[in-house]
């Protein structure tokens, strides 16, 4: 019998399900990331579908004229091997054709990636465990709405691209998102947000290793005994030797990975990734 596939963009709900997929392959999402996620680029999630049902997804999110990301690409288990993976990866670059495209990619698939281009800019591990309960330092708060403005600015030092509609979200309830500062301006923010398993802390971005660690204690309290996972660039060795400290263990490594030029970002001041999916 004939079959009908169709490959076309995902609807909320379906970006919902894609994600749910995520938590299935043990990738931990949060159920609240749909939202989100979506409103990053309403065109950004393409489904191939056979006889009406979902088979393979991916997210190819297009931040500007110049830069997109690609994740959540999954296929159904039962359903591998049939070339609908292929037909949603096929799409995705298509719809980021022209700009700088960036992914993270585990290591069993890296080789992969590059014989399509992709080259490897750092790697980074999934760390994990368990935060002291304290508040917030004095230069750190809960970021309020006025906040905002001065948020966003700070984070386009250290992505690619503006994402105003994602970080409107991103900053919102049910995520709680702290912020340094110091003179006034602000040195460094960081959000977390409840997975399937925990929490966890991203992006976290400061203008130096003190100021980010102190971001991440003052999740501490508000973490409230469960555990807590961040992805942290290899680089970032202060960090790393504090979690350490704090008996966190590394878990699963990826490495950031582009096709075409490597956008200029202010590498020393991102000490956990937002997420693995969106960048």
């Amino acid at each position: 019998m004939t079959q009908h596939v169709d490959v076309r963009n995902l609807t909320l709900q379906e970006t919902g399900r894609l994600i749910e997929w995520a938590g299935k392959e043990g990738w931990n999402p949060s159920p609240n990331d749909a939202n989100a996620f979506y409103a990053a680029d309403p065109q950004g999630f393409i489904g191939c579908f056979v006889d009406g049902e979902l088979a393979a997804g991916i997210s190819a999110v297009s931040y500007s004229d110049t830069f997109g990301f690609i994740g959540l690409y999954i296929t159904r288990p039962d359903l591998r091997g049939k070339g609908y993976g292929l037909s949603v990866w096929d799409a995705g670059l298509a719809r980021l054709s022209g700009k700088t495209v960036g992914l993270d990619g585990v290591p069993a698939q890296q080789a992969n990636y590059e014989t399509m281009g992709f080259r490897r800019a750092y790697g980074s591990r999934r760390w994990s465990g368990f935060l002291p309960r304290t508040g917030p330092k004095g230069n750190i708060g809960v970021a309020e709405l006025h906040e905002r403005a001065e948020i966003m600015q700070f984070d386009r030092i250290y992505f690619p691209s503006a994402r105003l509609e994602f970080l409107d979200f991103w900053l919102s309830s049910p995520r709680t998102a702290f912020v340094a500062r110091q003179d006034g301006r602000v040195t460094g923010y960081g959000v977390m947000r409840e997975c399937l398993d925990g929490l966890k802390v991203g992006p976290l971005f400061a203008e130096n290793a003190s100021t980010a660690i102190d971001l991440f204690k003052s999740c501490g309290e508000a973490a409230a005994g469960a555990q807590v996972h961040l992805d942290v660039p290899d680089s970032q060795a202060d960090l790393i030797d504090h979690l350490r400290e704090l008996g966190f263990r590394s878990g699963f490594e990826t490495a950031r990975m582009y096709l075409g030029l490597p956008p200029a970002v202010d590498m020393t001041g991102v000490f956990a990734a937002t997420t693995l999916e969106l960048g």
